[in-house]
């Protein structure tokens, strides 16, 4: 399984190659450096360490600063492994969004936004209290949250007010729209969790595979070419018709 580091930098909107306005999320998706391969005769396991977003060697730890040495790293802000890594790579290379292709479907991970505390109604979604009819003081309120007699606690894992967002969370199955290699840019349809600067992780969709993936981007394009020729064919019937 292929996978990088990224960082969020927005929102905008593009044209796909059907002329239609797509909604994508701009994606930082490299430089990614190799910093350690582990093979299942060293480490039991087999896997490929990346690190993303170069960092001064005077802010990092003496363990990493340590393992990264050893490995002749790069020092960097984050590393992040990737199991079962299906490209042959070595330490020292360097690997971007040309890993995946405009059409390729992808799991984005990260954290979301923060939202603070919150109520109940706000956090979980619950109607709240009457407005009218006597209710007073318990528009925004759960209600009862435990029992009288047995077993007099309350349940666990109760839906109540608390901390929101700020939470890891992973979509799948979406889209990339379009790859900017220079810039090292992924464009990706669709939102993605956090906020601009926040890290992100990408790898290939686990419900979507690569021979899937072409089977959906060749129809698409089959589908494209046939919308095109229809749209000459009425082009010049309407000439045709004005003659």
């Amino acid at each position: 399984m292929i996978g990088l580091l990224g960082k969020k930098m927005g929102q905008t909107r593009v044209y796909d190659a059907a002329g239609k306005l797509v909604p994508v999320t701009i994606v930082l998706a490299g430089p990614n450096h190799v910093l350690q391969c582990k093979t299942k005769e060293s480490d039991g396991y087999q896997a490929v360490q990346l690190g993303f977003d170069p960092q001064k060697e005077s802010r990092l730890t003496k363990p990493l600063a340590g393992h990264l040495r050893k490995h002749n790293g790069t020092p960097v802000r984050r590393i992040r492994e990737f199991r079962d890594f299906s490209l042959p790579v070595k330490p020292g290379d360097v690997v971007g969004p040309n890993l995946f292709t405009a059409g390729d479907f992808v799991d984005v991970i990260g954290t979301t936004k923060g939202r603070g505390f919150e109520g109940v109604v706000k956090r979980h979604h619950f109607r709240g209290g009457d407005s009218t009819h006597g209710a007073k003081g318990w528009h925004r309120r759960p209600g009862a949250i435990g029992q009288r007699l047995f077993p007099g606690t309350v349940r666990r894992g109760l839906s109540m007010p608390g901390h929101m967002g700020q939470v890891r969370r992973t979509v799948q199955n979406l889209e990339v729209v379009q790859v900017i290699e220079a810039e090292h840019v992924l464009l990706i349809r669709g939102a993605v969790p956090g906020a601009p600067g926040d890290y992100l992780v990408i790898r290939e969709a686990k419900k979507i595979s690569k021979a899937a993936s072409e089977a959906i981007r060749q129809a698409k394009a089959a589908a494209a070419a046939k919308a095109k020729e229809a749209a000459k064919a009425a082009a010049k019937g309407g000439a045709k018709a004005g003659k």
